[in-house]
């Protein structure tokens, strides 16, 4: 397994893609995720996925609003269907019905920042995968375009 220091990632280790921990702040905490930087093992990165890295970082405020407002959204549309599926007993457990974003922090943690490849198009993509307690299986992505938030459902639409 190969490991360098970037400038920019810091520590990260070459298996398939790289990889590393960052810190972000959504739902009002501050937690440790996976880093993860598409890439060849060469770790030539593109100029466009470190801008994408430092203008994350840089307007991470902002950018986790739009998040947390999007998963927000996403839960209002879906909550009851998975109340349906959980039952009676386990509804209130994994899909409580909320009424404000901050709430919603205690069913979802994220776990994942991934820097995707660039595209012809020079996208800058960053996807962020999250657990959640209601789809434990395929949990939650949002996916971040040009620091604007394209797209939040399964977290297949990020990896």
């Amino acid at each position: 397994m190969k490991k360098i220091n970037d400038d920019l990632f810091g520590e990260i280790e070459f298996d398939m893609y790289w990889s590393g921990k960052t810190s972000i702040t959504m739902f009002g905490k501050k937690r440790e995720v996976i880093l993860s930087i598409d890439g060849e093992e060469e770790a030539n990165f593109s100029p466009i996925q470190r801008e994408a890295y430092t203008n994350f970082m840089s307007n991470m405020d902002e950018i986790m609003d739009a998040v947390e407002l999007g998963i927000f959204e996403y839960y209002e549309d879906n909550y009851e269907e998975y109340r349906d599926m959980a039952g009676e007993v386990e509804a209130d457990k994994i899909a409580p019905e909320i009424s404000t974003i901050k709430e919603l922090g205690n069913l979802v943690i994220p776990t994942q920042l991934i820097i995707r490849r660039v595209r012809k198009n020079g996208v800058r993509r960053i996807g962020l995968v999250c657990d959640c307690t209601w789809d434990t299986d395929n949990g939650v992505g949002v996916r971040i375009e040009n620091e604007k938030v394209e797209e939040v459902d399964y977290q297949d639409i990020v990896l």
